[in-house]
């Protein structure tokens, strides 16, 4: 499972292949179509594509002459599940805690 998460975490780290996933959450895409947006030659998103369906998050399929691609959400469901395990902290509420320092901690001119 490690290797997995590290081939899902590689491949979100690029904002092309990050965008890629978005475009593909909407519905399939011929790989023209998915290239279509990006100022970049077919060869270059051929191979973010290649690196999305190597860890899982996509899927290539021929349909006649044109390859389509599919989000598999499946890979991204175990990240989701694994980085979850880090929600059981609370999250650092400022505030309180500025006020907390504020009743616990007396102000440098009283600590003479």
């Amino acid at each position: 499972m490690t290797r997995d998460l590290d081939q899902v975490f590689a491949a979100l780290a690029d904002p092309t292949r990050r965008a890629i996933l978005a475009m593909l959450l909407e519905d399939d895409m011929a790989v023209t179509d998915v290239a279509d947006p990006f100022e970049m030659s077919l060869a270059a998103i051929s191979k973010h594509l290649r690196v999305l369906m190597l860890s899982g998050l996509i899927s290539q399929e021929k349909r006649g002459r044109v390859k389509w691609c599919k989000l598999e959400p499946d890979a991204l469901r175990a990240a989701s599940v694994w980085m979850q395990g880090f929600g059981q902290f609370e999250p650092v509420n400022l505030d309180a805690f500025e006020r907390f320092l504020a009743a616990e901690v007396p102000p440098p001119e009283d600590r003479d």
